[in-house]
């Protein structure tokens, strides 16, 4: 085989026919009239600059059976110089030597970003899941690296924001994140958007945004995302989250969709309410943590729920779940705090309860009256009168693994401040 001219990189070797034909269906078509080229005396292959150390490396290959590198790189160019020209033995040497290579961010980067990773996917299934998988885990506190995370490529990007592992405040920083990272990253709008639209807004788990977020999405009107397409993915969650039975079908048959619904590991948890204005502000939250969640409250003490508001009170309302030691006993139990931010004195009923397995229902766990000004915490440091340990073995409260709080307030106390 050789090259005419310097465009193109010059291979002089005197090369076995039958073995190249041997290893390669496409060296026997070369060699065996399947090919124009099959009449030359010399056959003539043509290569790119760039593809001439992975070339030699494959007839290499082809002769040893061996490679003479580990490098990622080389390896990734050298399996696509495999797939180019059949040579499947080489192909999967290069699979499993890319697979048992230390992972690192740059080598993880190179998998998602190289060509191959699109027109191999069957031999770097297992490279590519490897990668996406060492970055979601490596990357999953996000706030930690964020700022980092802003000169990532959009493969890392993907791979990260893909993860429901992914430890972060509230979807909404996932949603300004992004908005961020393509603004820098793609200057013209038509890229942007476009990028934004097919590769990033999918990756967004609008079911968990705040109530907040949502209604500012809708009202914004920059160009940067297809309004259209957002409003109606929004619209699309709010049906599943006002009808979640009816559109438990819808989901299961839209594959690819269904998973966002799946909620990530929020620091602030989303919590559904259910509010009335008459005859007396009311609100009614629900809260669900797994037990998983409910087993890092035993290292970190606390958690926070979305904030909430009271119709007619300005300020912002969250639910705490803790864990707390008794300082006599030194036994740990399960609480649940009640924390406000306002600017006026407010009287409220409260009730905390959880579903119990046995009765299918919410079980009333705590109430009180209590009266509250500017900021304020209302607490319940056992909520079920049992140690930690026994709450949290408890499969009577862990439906499925989850824990079902609701938290009932009612304001008893019109004030000048409160209106309707």
């Amino acid at each position: 085989m050789k090259e005419s001219d310097q465009t193109h990189p010059t291979i002089k070797s005197f090369l076995s026919k039958g073995l190249l034909a041997s290893r390669s269906p496409f060296f026997l078509k070369l060699f065996s009239n399947g090919m124009k080229e099959s009449d030359q005396t010399h056959p003539t292959i043509r290569i790119a600059d760039s593809e001439e150390n992975a070339l030699m490396e494959l007839l290499r290959y082809m002769y040893s059976g061996k490679l003479t590198t580990t490098e990622p790189s080389l390896l990734l160019d050298i399996l696509m110089a495999a797939d180019k020209f059949e040579v499947l033995s080489c192909m999967g040497h290069c699979s499993q030597l890319l697979t048992s290579l230390p992972m690192t961010t740059e080598s993880a980067l190179l998998y998602l970003d190289h060509p191959c990773s699109t027109s191999l996917s069957a031999e770097v299934e297992g490279v590519i899941s490897a990668a996406k998988e060492f970055l979601a885990n490596k990357y999953n506190d996000f706030a930690k690296f964020q700022h980092e995370l802003m000169n990532f490529p959009l493969a890392g990007i993907e791979a990260i924001l893909s993860s429901t592992d992914l430890q972060v405040i509230r979807e909404d920083c996932i949603y300004a994140f992004m908005l961020t990272w393509a603004r820098e990253r793609y200057p013209e709008l038509e890229e942007r958007r476009e990028i934004l639209s097919s590769r990033l807004l999918p990756l967004v788990r609008f079911s968990h945004m705040t109530c907040t977020k949502l209604q500012g999405i809708l009202a914004c009107s920059d160009d940067d995302i297809d309004h259209e397409k957002v409003t109606k993915r929004i619209a699309e969650v709010l049906l599943q989250k006002a009808y979640p039975k009816q559109m438990e079908g819808a989901l299961a048959a839209d594959a690819t969709t269904c998973w966002q619904f799946t909620e990530r590991e929020y620091k602030y948890k989303p919590v559904k309410l259910v509010a009335f204005d008459r005859p007396c502000p009311q609100v009614i939250a629900y809260l669900d943590l797994t037990r998983e969640d409910c087993s890092r409250l035993f290292r970190s003490g606390h958690a926070w729920s979305h904030d909430f508001r009271l119709a007619g009170w300005k300020g912002s309302i969250y639910l705490s779940p803790v864990c707390t030691m008794n300082e006599q006993s030194k036994l740990s139990t399960f609480g649940l705090q009640l924390i406000g931010f306002g600017s006026t004195d407010l009287t409220l009923d409260i009730e905390f309860a959880a579903r119990t397995r046995s009765s299918g229902k919410f079980v009333s766990k705590y109430s009180c009256k209590h009266t509250f000004t500017s900021a304020w915490l209302k607490k319940c440091d056992d909520l079920f009168g049992v140690p930690w340990s026994t709450f949290i073995a408890d499969d009577n409260l862990f439906i499925d693994g989850v824990l079902h709080l609701r938290a009932d307030l009612v304001a008893v106390q019109q004030t000048d401040q409160l209106q309707a």
